[in-house]
């Protein structure tokens, strides 16, 4: 299945230096860089990355988060790659990992993962290497917390598959690849709401997320298609994922488990579910790996019904609230976690925008900046009241199809 890690790089980094340069000619005409980056600084300030979907999207855009007001500004595309749809950062913080979600990948039917430099007092992005994602549309990408692998999800594919990070914080070919066979979920979710037609991806398995514990001991890998969460011990030495025992926990037939989050004190574990509307809420035991299944909340008012895909789950930095986006219900829901880690719904708030593919909270947990994919904008939002509420910053941010963002810590 493994492809040689020999790349169409030098087109992707004329494709980065010739569009970047295109694109950032106006900003910079307007405030030179380092004016801009020391009035940011002055003024207090974070860096942000946003993956975008090529159609509307240029590729990986560099914003500054005005921490005082929450005001984005777009600085330049920091790199125009296709189809960056999920980014991530190694713990050092000086390289930046984008999935490529395309199925063309040097004339194969795999999507790709780009490896790129930061220039930590700029910014700036420098291409180091593309390799194989092992599957086609890669979806979702996480780094090893001791900074020795990143993790793929191919959803297109139905496999996850492990890539080893060099010293110099390019990746090497595939160490490891689980392809996913058989044992495809029902096509209506047993948990949707009345009157729901959600259904997207029970034709076949679809990885769609995956990533380590807190501790890096065990990976977790969620099949949308499959209905089944994954669990392996990760055998640093080889660079493989071993199955645990039990190898994966299911979820009800037809929800659907796409992105999952755990609790800051790594003993609380969040799935969301996508065609269900439904967060399930896992105990875990950090020295087996496993998951003790408790509760299923809806993300959805009680009166809903209809249609409505989830995407995106958060815990805060604090472990007291888990949020979550709703996908043409267009909202995000706020949950308060107790002691035990039990989550209870405490309000909704509107994205002011169409489908919500991904959100994020700044590193000072001020503000939440969600991705409205079909609205081509980023919104930007205080969270108040210790968290329990979100209240609109006034601001519109355009970026097409925006999908991700991430900020440089």
């Amino acid at each position: 299945m493994k492809q040689s890690d020999t790349t169409n790089e030098s087109d992707l980094v004329g494709m980065i230096s010739r569009r970047t340069l295109l694109k950032s000619a106006a900003a910079l005409a307007v405030a030179p860089m380092t004016s801009f980056l020391a009035q940011a600084g002055a003024h207090g300030s974070v860096l942000a990355y946003v993956g975008s979907y090529t159609g509307n999207g240029q590729g990986i855009y560099l914003f500054s988060l005005d921490l005082a007001t929450g005001d984005l500004t777009q600085i330049k595309v920091a790199a125009a790659i296709p189809s960056p749809s999920w980014l991530a950062i190694h713990p050092n913080g000086n390289t930046l990992y984008a999935v490529n979600e395309i199925g063309n990948f040097n004339g194969t039917t795999s999507g790709s993962v780009t490896a790129l430099a930061i220039n930590r007092a700029t910014g700036d992005l420098t291409l180091l290497n593309v390799v194989s994602s092992q599957g086609s549309g890669p979806a979702h990408l996480s780094v090893d917390p001791l900074g020795q692998f990143v993790f793929v999800a191919n959803y297109g594919g139905g496999s996850f598959a492990v890539l080893p990070i060099k010293q110099d914080g390019s990746l090497g070919n595939a160490t490891d690849v689980n392809l996913d066979v058989g044992s495809v979920g029902s096509t209506k979710a047993t948990n949707a709401p009345p009157g729901s037609f959600a259904i997207s991806g029970h034709d076949a398995p679809h990885a769609h997320m995956i990533q380590s514990d807190i501790a890096g001991t065990f990976v977790f890998g969620a099949d949308l298609g499959q209905d089944r969460i994954y669990s392996w011990r990760l055998d640093r030495q080889a660079g493989k994922l071993v199955a645990n025992t039990p190898a994966f926990v299911a979820v009800p037939p037809g929800d659907g488990p796409r992105h999952f989050a755990f609790h800051p004190n790594g003993l609380f574990f969040y799935s969301l579910q996508e065609e269900a509307s439904t967060l399930l809420f896992y105990t875990y035991d950090a020295k087996t790996g496993v998951l003790t299944p408790q509760q299923m909340h809806s993300t959805l008012p009680a009166e809903f019904v209809g249609t409505n895909f989830t995407s995106e789950v958060r815990v805060s930095q604090d472990g007291k609230f888990v949020y979550v986006a709703n996908r043409l219900h267009d909202s995000i829901a706020i949950f308060e976690i107790d002691g035990s880690g039990s989550p209870s719904l405490l309000d909704e708030a509107w994205t002011r925008g169409d489908y919500p593919r991904s959100f994020t909270i700044d590193p000072t947990g001020s503000f939440l900046v969600s991705c409205n994919q079909r609205s081509d904008a980023l919104v930007t939002y205080s969270l108040k009241g210790d968290g329990r509420r979100l209240v609109f910053g006034d601001q519109y941010t355009p970026v097409g199809n925006p999908a991700c963002v991430v900020f440089l810590t």
